[in-house]
């Protein structure tokens, strides 16, 4: 487990400022949830954590190093779950330990316990093209464990997948959390789904983002948690307040 630190980050694109003094910290195993306006920069945020984008003022840590020197330690799940076509489910979790020179034969244990992990292991064999969104989300999640990540970084996975299959993918998140107690970024524009996941909201105002409130939500709802708790009701208003707020 490894401890993420984001101290004063900023970031620019030509004229265009992003992210505004962004701070706030992952202790070990931590699941961070990041809420905040559309085109807010939540996904620059993370590509800025992953260490493929530099920041202009601030910086990150991860165990007290810079991410860079981390670069094959993170775990990315993006949004567009991109499987490569061309290879089976199986061979697509490979891939990050076959980028790093991981022996195939040596790793199979690995690869087919995290297919068990996930619930794909009858479904190895299979091409992208045969499974469904959801299973793709799952792939591309096993993917990023398999090369057991100090840090997994989530961007809106579950964004494009229909509302009863989030639900049980969500759940997925949870167990697999439970199960490896990666420190986690789950970034999502969805408040309910991160209410549900997250151990410490933070809210980030519109552009450029700064951090405007931190909530520690593992001391107020313990998990598992119920959609339809009076608690888990109250949370879910007050940050979907906190975001309307940013369109006034």
């Amino acid at each position: 487990m490894a401890e993420l630190n984001i101290v004063g980050v900023s970031k620019s694109f030509n004229n265009l400022k992003v992210l505004n003094n962004i701070s706030f910290t992952a202790k070990p195993g931590m699941l961070i949830g990041v809420l905040g306006p559309s085109g807010c920069g939540k996904t620059t945020l993370l590509r800025i954590l992953s260490g493929i984008e530099k920041v202009d003022t601030g910086k990150v840590l991860i165990n007290n190093e810079a991410p860079n020197t981390y670069r094959h330690k993170i775990g990315y799940v993006p949004q567009s779950l991109t499987l490569y076509p061309w290879r089976t489910v199986e061979e697509n979790i490979f891939f990050g330990l076959e980028i790093r020179g991981i022996n195939k034969k040596s790793s199979r244990e690995l690869v087919y316990n995290l297919l068990k992990a996930v619930g794909l292991y009858e479904f190895k064999d299979y091409y992208p093209h045969e499974i469904s969104g959801g299973m793709k989300a799952r792939a591309c999640l096993a993917r990023a464990l398999a090369i057991d990540p100090d840090v997994l970084l989530m961007d809106e996975p579950f964004a494009n997948i229909d509302a009863q299959t989030r639900y049980y993918l969500q759940l997925e998140v949870l167990k697999i959390h439970q199960k490896y107690r990666k420190t986690t970024v789950f970034v999502s524009h969805n408040v309910e789904e991160i209410v549900f996941l997250a151990d410490t909201v933070i809210v980030l105002t519109k552009r450029p983002a700064t951090v405007k409130k931190e909530i520690d939500l593992s001391a107020i709802l313990p998990k598992p948690r119920s959609i339809f708790s009076d608690v888990f009701l109250d949370i879910r208003k007050n940050l979907i307040q906190l975001i309307q707020e940013e369109f006034t």
